[in-house]
């Protein structure tokens, strides 16, 4: 059923979520991102825990990846320079 996780979004932004949750509360993403590489050095390969650990890390790798990309395009940007106006009614 590993096949189905990929190819169904739900389950891909859930996943994607958890890390950018993570990122808007502070904590390390990095560090959260190598936890789940070392757990799944240790684990045996070919469970479904192993499978699904597996597909975690790949979500979570492309999404910190993006999160890093984005963090930094929006560094230069003043706070609340692309916010849009309010509607005064």
């Amino acid at each position: 059923m590993l096949w189905l996780k990929r190819w169904n979004f739900i389950e891909r932004a859930r996943l994607e979520r958890e890390l950018w949750d993570a990122f808007e509360a502070g904590d390390d993403i990095e560090a959260m991102v190598e936890q789940l590489r070392g757990s799944l050095a240790e684990a045996p390969p070919g469970t479904p825990a192993a499978a699904d650990g597996t597909f975690r890390l790949e979500v979570w790798e492309t999404t910190r990846l993006r999160i890093r990309r984005i963090e930094t395009l929006m560094r230069g940007q003043a706070p609340g320079a692309s916010a849009p106006a309010e509607d005064s009614r």
